[in-house]
């Protein structure tokens, strides 16, 4: 089992329980997936930039990617319907826990100059999504191999109803948010 699962389970649903008077387990917030999005708009003018970064996504997550196709063609951007623009990994369960573990104490902190992450980046249903500029600050990725440095956008999809349900999830997980 996951060590943040574990945790998950021993620790945190009893102090959310306590702290938010849940009736039931069941009530209690908590990850029910986490989606990694890459947008590859470089992908266009250089198909082979595809091969490297689903590579890179690969790695990071541990789970391969799947690739996102354009929905309409919009000739402004020079692009068509059907064409590569970026790519998804939808992590669950045990890669999912292992994922968020390694993200909060690992990842973040490994960022240059970094002062905590956005508390206001929950989109209403108590879902946060965080942005990387990025893909060196993952220990997976050799910084000598990467041909060039590319975002990455990390949704964590809660089961809270509120952005304040997945705010205290995130605080008791561990998530360093920045200080008001």
């Amino acid at each position: 089992m996951a060590r943040l699962k574990e945790r998950y389970n021993k620790e945190i649903v009893p102090q959310l329980i306590k702290k938010h008077g849940y009736k039931n387990v069941m009530e209690v917030p908590r990850v029910s997936k986490i989606v990694l999005n890459l947008g590859m708009g470089e992908s266009l003018a250089n198909p082979k930039a595809m091969e490297a970064a689903e590579k890179d996504l690969t790695t990071i997550a541990g789970q391969h990617a799947v690739i996102t196709k354009a929905k309409r063609s919009i000739a402004a951007f020079k692009l068509r319907a059907g064409t590569p623009i970026g790519m998804m990994v939808t992590l669950r369960d045990q890669r999912m826990y292992e994922f968020l573990d390694k993200l909060v104490s690992v990842v973040l902190p490994r960022i240059r100059d970094f002062q905590g992450v956005p508390r206001d980046a929950f989109d209403g249903q108590g879902n946060y999504t965080l942005g990387l500029k990025e893909q060196i600050v993952f220990p997976e990725i050799e910084y000598d191999k990467v041909d060039k440095t590319r975002g990455l956008e990390i949704t964590i999809v809660t089961s809270a109803k509120t952005d304040e349900g997945g705010r205290h999830l995130l605080e008791a997980i561990g998530m360093p948010f920045k200080k008001n």
